[in-house]
């Protein structure tokens, strides 16, 4: 099973950080793929992803419109950058990109 691990984060910190991590886990869901999602709201670090969590990953999802706190924990692993906006309305797409990606280096 595919797993993928993202992380959102928006400016301000409120709607965006939360509608992303719901737009990726209901996308990834549909794919039959398993996600987890922490956010870095204005309330803090949520849902935190464990050292676990990341070596199982195939995939790690930053969102690139605001730095993302402890990004050196997913060195070595491939990582793709989307805008939030992104990850809120095209989540789909995004994910569709990714396993094109997975099935190549397959």
């Amino acid at each position: 099973m595919t797993k993928i691990i993202a992380v959102t984060a928006c400016p301000s910190g409120v709607a965006h950080t939360y509608m992303a991590a719901e737009a990726l886990e209901r996308a990834a869901k549909a794919k039959g793929w398993e996600c987890k999602v922490e956010t870095q709201g204005s309330i803090g670090i949520e849902n935190e992803l464990t050292p676990d969590d990341i070596s199982a990953a195939s995939i790690v999802i930053l969102t690139k419109d605001i730095g993302i706190k402890h990004e050196e924990r997913f060195q070595g692993k491939t990582i793709v950058r989307v805008n939030i906006s992104d990850a809120v309305k095209r989540a789909d797409t995004i994910l569709e990109k990714i396993s094109a990606h997975l099935t190549q280096a397959a």
